[in-house]
Parts: structure tokens; sequence; C-alpha cells
């Protein structure tokens, strides 16, 4: 099997390049190579005979066009995925997670691929105050990020639809692990807390959210790609809710450090309370 991976040089991306070159398959790697992109997240495979990359925007038609010839199926990782950044800059969240997503669409409808998976958020779904929500729930995104990732998956299920285009949707909880970049809640406070700089924290800290293993969530992709039934949707979640505050506590516990790092500060715009899936 050989898969065009896109963003594949960002923290989940990378862990599946890794994951799907054990599994045995050859992969491209397509990565514009944005702050969160670092080609030292797959030095490890570059000089694997089954792997090659390729730098390049998803939102480049012609650049795409050129990668998609022979691959059986598109993996698409590649997303602006930071909510503060998204409140500051909204239009390069659309640009990447709508429009490259549609022109990821559109090469795999017309080099005929065989599969198209993209890998989304929970965040799409919004918040909820109690249960977990279903693939089944509607979906609404508070922020402009979760919006853009909506709008992506909305062009997934529209070519599938419209098209008959063979595409799944993986929806996944906060992941974290290795080589993840430094702006999200864990690494961002774990570097923080060893180097002794205040962790900030939004509002009370008593926002929820379930959390994933980064190998975890990639397993999750690779049996929707392997195993997905066409135009569904999969829910990938850990099952490990936990109020922000919490993981920071356990933060401050690992690294040594007191409570006298934290800092709450202004809570974010839109901030949602509570995400939770339900993974059956």
């Amino acid at each position: 099997m050989k898969l065009l991976v896109t963003g594949g040089c960002g923290f989940i991306g990378s862990a599946f390049v890794r994951l799907a070159l054990s599994r045995g398959a050859e992969v491209v790697n397509l990565d514009k190579l944005t702050y969160a992109g670092n080609p030292a997240n797959v030095a490890d495979v570059a000089d694997d005979e089954g792997y090659r990359f390729v730098h390049a925007d998803i939102a480049d038609a012609e650049a795409v066009a050129a990668a998609v010839p022979g691959v059986d199926a598109i993996v698409n990782f590649a997303a602006e995925s930071h909510v503060d950044r998204s409140i500051l800059d909204p239009t390069e969240f659309i640009n990447t997670d709508v429009v490259g997503t549609a022109v990821l669409l559109e090469a795999a409808r017309t080099a005929g691929v065989g599969r198209f998976v993209q890998v989304s958020t929970d965040e799409v779904y919004g918040s909820i105050p109690h249960g977990a929500f279903r693939e089944t729930d509607p979906i609404s995104p508070s922020s402009p990020y979760s919006a853009s990732k909506a709008g992506g998956d909305l062009q997934v299920l529209a070519w599938h639809r419209t098209f008959g285009l063979d595409a799944v949707i993986t929806r996944g909880s906060n992941t974290f692990g290795p080589r993840q970049y430094p702006e999200k809640l864990i690494p961002l406070f774990v570097t923080n807390a060893l180097d002794g700089i205040q962790l900030p924290v939004y509002g009370d800290g008593m926002q929820i959210r379930d959390w994933i293993y980064v190998d975890d969530h990639c397993e999750g992709i690779w049996t929707a790609l392997t195993e997905g039934a066409a135009g569904e949707v999969y829910n990938v979640g850990g099952g490990n809710e936990e109020p922000n505050l919490a993981i920071t506590r356990r933060i401050l516990d690992l690294t040594g450090r007191d409570g006298s790092l934290v800092r709450h500060v202004a809570d974010r715009l839109g901030h949602d309370r509570r995400y939770a899936l339900d993974t059956t």
C-alpha cells in the first residue's frame, strides 16, 4: 500500500508516518513545513527506502496533483491546529483546513485514489456539559480553528456523497506525546515547569478534556484507514477525562515544582468547557 500522508512532519502526522512504514506501507510525506512541521520529527525514517518527502502546501493544486498519482490512499493530517492562533488570524486556518482539504479531495477524485482519510478533531462537536458525543451528533464548533476543521469535514462528506469518493473521517481527542510543538498545554507546561517559568492557566482551569497518547491515536487512524466504511465518521478517544488544572498539578508534581508557578489568566475567547467522545 502506498500512502500520501499530508502534514507528516507534524506531531501526530510524523507518528503515523512511522507507524505506516512499520506496517510495510510506502509513504509520500507532503508537508508545507510551517512552524510546527519539523523535518527532525521524521529524521529517523528519512532514509527508509519506502519514504519520500515532498515540500508543498496542500492548497497548491499543481503540487498536490503531481504527488497523488500512484498512491492508494491519502491521509490528511495537514492543518492549522492551534486555537489561540486561529483567534488571531482565522483566514490562514480557512485556507489550509477548508480550501486545502478541497484541493486534496479533488486531486484524489481525479486520480482515482482508493481511499481518503480526513484526520479531524473532537472540537468540531463543540462543548458538552454531560454525556459524550457520538459520530451522528450535529457539529457545533466554537472557535475559528474548530470551524475550519468542521468545514473540511463537510467537504469530505460532500465529495463522498456527490462524487462517490471513498472517504472516512476520524475525530480525535486531545493528543499528547513526544515531538509535540510546545504551544499546546502539556509540552508548554512541562518545558515551563522545567525552566521555572510560570504556567498560564486559562480561567479557573476546570475545562475538561479527554486525553489520548499519540501512538494510540495513530492506531485508531490506521484502523479507520484499513477497516472503516466509506462515508463514516469515527471518534478516536482515550477515555481519560481530566480538568486542565489537574493536568497542570500532575506536571508540577512530576517536575518537582510547586503551585507557585501557576498563573491564572483571562479565559480564552469562546473557550469550550468540556469535550467528551463516545468511542463505542
